[in-house]
């Protein structure tokens, strides 16, 4: 066939097609219309019988609809604009990165938020993103500095998840009563410190060291914004390790990393299972942050303690269990856990290697209550022993709250204090619940009182008749708190 041939077909083809659409057109003239009209009264019933408003401006139906742009390519014809899904994809995004936002914001890190939707790459002028912008820099400029000066410092031991074993009246439920405390009692603790306003702060956001211009350095004070009415406060736990002798006795037997990145507990159950949960305070206090984002300052958490002597974290990594045949196995995974610990928020300290009285003796006359010699040697392995595990760390919790010094400003001259800023140590902190905070600064230090919310002073507070000698009252009603199921009276049992 010649290509004369080819286009005379071809010619006819168009004439037979156009005859047959002309024949066709006013019937579909006609379904046009009707569709149109029952259309129209499909949408004036959804609009003012059902009460309903038509897509607003920037939904997913308005942007595919109104994205939809005529193609030159197809002489004209208006081509679809995105689909369903992909304007769905769209949303998703939008309403991801603003929950992810809003996270940030509840926390008060409002620059953080700000941050995170100007650098997304999505379209910051959508209505949604711009209401949430709005929306953080309102609260942001709403927000008061704190009084650095008024910050107190609750402390605990590992909490008692099973009363009957730790109270069973055997050799331990003394120390357990006087200064551990239960998982119902810590749990009332948040929620009452949370609706009197508290908000979760580290140690670091209190003070910190700054080098000036001539490379000297030396501690200020940080600033802290919360919104009116809030109050920071600092959290620690001392002796996360899960000593052997408390096996069996209503406590965690070690922290593991959960299948979600964070931290968790391994607890003994009565049949020999071991069961993973909120079996302490790290995972019991994830859980109150997750419900309550604004009981955390920018993320903060807890600062946790070891000791070295039977190892850390539930792992037995001190030296002498070199010949376990699971040594090594147990130090590269409390190293891990310690890191996971780190990247999730948490604060790791020093709480000596042997869980010495490093301070004065309880007669100050007597100095010093061991020798130079054997600080020296427990701060050393500490550092051999559980730094090489957890990385570096500037805090150190007195065991027993027995400080260095006196109340008195530390000096270069105290011995221990040079050894131990030698070491890096930088914040230090001791025992003092006879005031709702205490600190000092100094150039080259921060030193912090602690409050023991345990057995012996919720029972104390509880059973106090003048007011003005009730030592918790501020955070909370003692009697609110205290477990019943603790023996009676609870007296101090501390060795």
């Amino acid at each position: 066939m010649s290509k004369a041939d080819f286009r005379r077909r071809q010619a006819r083809r168009r004439r037979h097609k156009l005859t047959m659409m002309s024949r066709h057109l006013p019937t579909f003239i006609v379904l046009l219309a009707i569709t149109l009209l029952v259309g129209g009264g499909v949408f004036t019933l959804y609009r003012f019988v059902l009460g309903k408003q038509p897509p607003r401006p920037g939904s997913s139906v308005q942007a595919a609809v109104s994205s939809a742009q005529a193609d030159p390519s197809s002489g004209g014809v208006t081509s679809p604009g995105p689909s369903d899904e992909d304007t769905q994809v769209i949303e998703d995004d939008v309403s991801r990165l603003i929950a992810q936002a809003d996270r940030l914001a509840m926390g008060y890190d409002y620059d953080k938020a700000i941050d995170l939707v100007n650098s997304s790459g999505l379209d910051v002028t959508e209505a949604r993103v711009q209401e949430a912008l709005g929306r953080y820099e309102a609260e942001k400029a709403a927000l008061v500095p704190a009084d650095m000066n008024k910050i107190t410092h609750v402390f605990f031991h590992t909490l008692i998840m099973d009363t009957s074993k730790a109270f069973d009246g055997d050799k331990d439920s003394g120390g357990y009563n006087s200064v551990m405390t239960t998982k119902d009692e810590f749990m009332k603790m948040l929620q009452a410190m949370y609706d009197r306003g508290y908000v979760l702060v580290r140690i670091h956001d209190i003070a910190y060291e700054e080098t000036d211009g001539n490379g000297s350095k030396r501690f200020v004070k940080g600033k802290i914004m919360l919104p009116e009415g809030k109050q920071p406060f600092v959290m620690s736990q001392d002796d996360v390790c899960y000593y052997p002798y408390m096996d069996g006795d209503g406590f965690a037997s070690r922290i593991v990393i959960g299948e979600d990145g964070k931290p968790t507990c391994e607890m003994v159950m009565d049949d020999g299972t071991v069961s993973t949960g909120s079996y302490d305070l790290v995972p019991l206090l994830e859980d109150f942050i997750q419900e309550h984002p604004d009981f955390s300052y920018k993320g903060a958490r807890a600062i946790i303690a070891f000791t070295g002597y039977e190892g850390i974290l539930g792992y037995r990594t001190a030296s002498s269990y070199s010949d376990s045949p699971t040594y090594e196995a147990d130090r590269e995974q409390a190293a891990k856990v310690a890191q996971c610990l780190r990247d999730n928020g948490w604060e790791l300290a020093s709480h000596s290697w042997g869980h010495l009285q490093l301070g004065v003796a309880r007669n100050p006359e007597d100095g010093f209550a061991i020798s130079e010699e054997r600080f020296r040697t427990d701060t050393d392995k500490w550092e051999a022993e559980v730094e090489s595990l957890i990385g570096p760390t500037d805090i150190l919790l007195y065991p027993y709250g027995n400080d260095i010094a006196d109340w008195h400003a530390y000096k270069d001259d105290n011995p221990r204090f040079q050894y131990l800023e030698s070491k890096g140590f930088r914040y230090f902190c001791n025992v003092d619940a006879s005031t709702p905070y205490w600190m000092q600064m100094g150039n080259n230090y921060l030193r912090m009182a602690r409050r023991n919310l345990d057995g012996y002073r919720l029972y104390e507070d509880m059973t106090q008749t003048d007011p003005a000698k009730k030592r918790l009252s501020d955070l909370f009603d003692a009697a609110q708190i205290f477990d019943p199921a603790r023996p009676t009276p609870v007296e101090w049992s501390y060795q």
